[in-house]
């Protein structure tokens, strides 16, 4: 095991989970990312005697739920950690296990150089720059974001409740991303347009001139222009109908360490300055939409207003 991961192992079992002696820890983690399992597998067993590792194939789709014995085995966990190919962010099975008490970090599409960069981070700076957002749109009842590429959707909040991933997962039912560093929030509507020049699977890193168009409606994605992500949406559609294309969340990148998009969605949608907008499941963000995708969609040069006021976006 090389040292960049194992030091990045000790900065997410240590400063972000915080995990003492005596806790059990599950590793949940697939064959496409054993070796990064495996470190922070390595990692906790440093800390406590009683880690486990649980791996198992990839799964299909971002969203899908694991195998019934790794969610039971989550929701036993004093700590659990889920670097896996597919995310488990969105899933029942992360809900449950935080319903019980227990406090993780899922590490969704994590490569080892994502894990290695996005772990070598002042997470201190990180909060306070999601403090910093939160102030500014937590009594807003509409956000509006633009981009110079075309973006213009208006989202209506009401009641829905602003939520930080500041990577410090320190208490029971806690839960983050790893790497962190977003302030978001699943909106009740949204009208408008966005166009991604970012990262967006699919794809991953978006060249220069190619950009995904969405036109929103009434909270629902009405038209999307790439070939692909259509069929993926269309591919969940066929199990849940119009939930598939619910627009689930808007997302403001606060991590002021991530200065350049990489083409991982999991620590683009992080990066400071940026905006992400997702279609599909947002059940365990704060909505109401349960569905088998969830698709971020990172949008490089936003300009955001909370009330119609401009608000400042942290950068790297």
């Amino acid at each position: 095991m090389s040292s960049d991961l194992s030091e990045a192992a000790d900065t997410a079992i240590g400063q972000c989970l915080n995990v003492a002696a005596g806790e059990t820890v599950v590793v949940v983690t697939d064959d496409k990312r054993a070796p990064i399992g495996e470190a922070l597998y390595a990692a906790a067993t440093e800390v406590t005697n009683d880690a486990t590792i649980l791996r198992y194939p990839p799964a299909e789709q971002h969203g899908a739920e694991p195998p019934a014995p790794v969610a039971a085995a989550m929701t036993e966990s004093d700590v659990f950690l889920a670097p896996t190919t597919k995310s488990l962010s969105h899933t029942r099975a992360r809900g449950a296990a935080c319903d019980t008490g227990a406090r993780g970090a899922t590490l969704p599409g994590i490569t080892e150089d994502v894990f290695t960069t996005g772990l070598d981070a002042d997470y201190a700076a990180i909060d306070a720059a999601c403090d910093e957002v939160l102030a500014q749109v937590g009594d807003a009842d509409e956000i509006r974001v633009t981009t110079p590429e075309g973006t213009d959707v208006t989202f209506g909040i009401g009641d829905r409740e602003w939520l930080a991933d500041t990577g410090m997962v320190h208490e029971p039912g806690q839960f983050s991303n790893l790497p962190a560093g977003e302030v978001f929030v699943a909106p009740e509507t949204a009208t408008g347009t966005f166009v991604v020049d970012g990262t967006m699977m699919p794809h991953g890193l978006l060249d220069d001139g190619h950009e995904l168009t969405f036109e929103v409606a009434d909270g629902q994605v009405t038209t999307i222009s790439d070939d692909a992500i259509r069929a993926d949406v269309e591919a969940a559609a066929e199990s849940v109908g119009d939930a598939a294309y619910n627009l689930a969340e808007l997302g403001i990148g606060t991590n002021v360490g991530v200065g350049e998009l990489v083409g991982s969605v999991l620590l683009d949608e992080k990066a400071g300055g940026t905006v992400h907008i997702a279609i599909g499941d947002n059940a365990g963000i704060g909505g109401e939409t349960d569905a088998p995708i969830h698709l971020d969609g990172i949008l490089r040069h936003p300009t955001v207003f909370a009330g119609g006021e401009e608000i400042d976006l942290p950068t790297a």
